[in-house]
C-alpha cells in the first residue's frame, strides 16, 4: 500500500512521519485479514471455533474500527458489510495482494449469501462483541478511509499544522491547507503525484481544502480464476464480485471514511449509482468500464484530452 505523508510546516515531517507510523502499525495489528496475531484474525478463529454465538472484549482500536463499518453498512443499507471475509478469501484474496497470484486454477464460484451485518453486535461502551459462529471480519472497505481520517486529525492537533495522509489513495486532509488547497490526481491506479498515470489511462486533478477524498476500483486489485477475472469489492447480496460497470468512482466527502464508503458502495450499486450520489450531494467522478468519465453533485469536468 502506498502511503503518502505531506504537512505545511517542513520542520514537523519528522514528528508527523513518526506518529503515522506508530498509528498504521498499532491500525495493522488490529484489523489485518493477513497476519495470524492480528485482533481481527484471533477473533476470526474464535468465532470459527464456536458452536454458537461467540462474546468478547476487543480492543478500543478494533470496537471503533468496526463501529465505523457497521455505520457504513447502515448508511448504504447493507451495500458495504463486514462479514464477506469468508467469501472474499474463499475468492482467492486470503493474503497480502501482493502475494495473491495473479492466476490460477478455476473456483467454484456460484452466487452465495454473506451472514450479514446485522448479525453482528457490538457494544461501543463495553466494547463487547458478539459473532455467530464462522463470520470472518473484513473492514477493508472502510478501514483506510478512517484511518487516514484518524491520524491526520491526530498530527494537524498535536503538531499544528496543515496535514494530508493518504494510504492507498484514499486521503485525509485536516488543519490549515496550503494555499490553493490541496492538489490531488485522481486515477484508476494509486501512484505518486508527479509520475505520470500509469498506462496513461483517464485522470484530472482537483483541490480540496477539507474532509477527504476516496477512490474504489474494480481495477487495482483484479486476479484471474480459470476463465473467471475477480476484484476485490463483492456484492454482499451475491457474496461475487460486483458487476464492473465502473473502473473507479472517485467521491470527496466530509472525512475520508464517508467518502470510501460512498465510493464502493458506488462500484457496487452499479448503474444506480450515479443518481444516488447526486441526491446525497457527494462531488464524484465515475469511470466506466470503457473509459468514459462522468461527474455529478459538482466534480468538476475533466479537461480536453491533449
Amino acid at each position: 500500500m502506498l502511503v503518502q505523508l505531506v504537512v505545511t510546516d517542513p520542520e514537523a515531517v519528522d514528528e508527523a512521519r513518526q506518529m503515522l507510523s506508530h498509528d498504521l502499525a498499532e491500525l495493522d495489528l488490529a484489523c489485518s485479514r493477513f497476519r495470524p496475531d492480528s485482533e481481527i484474525v484471533k477473533i476470526g478463529r474464535a468465532a470459527g471455533d464456536a458452536a454458537g454465538m461467540c462474546t468478547m472484549t476487543v480492543s478500543p482500536l478494533l470496537a471503533e474500527a468496526i463501529a465505523v463499518s457497521l455505520r457504513a453498512a447502515t448508511l448504504t443499507h447493507g451495500d458495504i458489510d463486514p462479514t464477506v471475509g469468508a467469501a472474499v478469501s474463499a475468492l482467492g484474496y486470503d493474503r497480502d495482494f501482493g502475494e495473491v497470484a495473479a492466476s490460477g486454477p478455476a473456483l467454484p464460484v456460484t452466487v452465495g449469501v454473506v451472514p450479514g451485518w446485522r448479525c453482528v453486535d457490538l457494544d461501543l461502551a463495553t466494547r463487547r462483541l458478539t459473532l455467530p459462529a464462522g463470520v470472518q471480519l473484513d473492514l477493508g472497505a472502510t478501514v483506510k478511509g478512517w484511518a487516514a481520517d484518524r491520524s491526520a486529525d491526530r498530527i494537524a492537533k498535536e503538531l499544528g499544522c496543515g496535514v494530508l495522509v493518504s494510504l492507498g489513495g484514499d486521503t485525509s486532509v485536516a488543519g490549515d491547507p496550503p494555499e490553493g488547497g490541496w492538489r490531488i490526481r485522481v486515477q484508476d491506479v494509486t501512484g505518486l503525484p508527479d509520475d505520470p498515470p500509469p498506462g496513461g489511462g483517464p485522470s484530472t486533478v482537483i483541490a480540496i481544502y477539507d474532509g477527504g477524498l476516496a477512490t474504489s476500483s474494480t481495477m487495482a486489485r483484479r486476479w484471474r480464476r480459470g476463465g473467471d477475472l475477480l476484484h476485490h469489492i463483492l456484492d454482499p447480496r451475491t457474496a461475487l464480485p460486483a458487476a464492473p460497470v465502473w473502473g473507479t468512482v472517485s467521491v470527496a466527502a466530509a472525512s475520508c471514511a464517508d467518502a470510501n464508503t460512498a465510493a464502493t458502495a458506488a462500484v457496487i450499486r452499479g448503474q444506480a449509482a450515479p443518481s444516488w450520489l447526486e441526491s446525497l450531494g457527494l462531488p464524484s467522478r465515475l469511470v466506466a468500464a470503457d473509459g468514459t468519465v462522468l461527474t455529478v453533485a459538482g466534480w468538476p469536468a475533466d479537461p480536453p484530452a491533449s
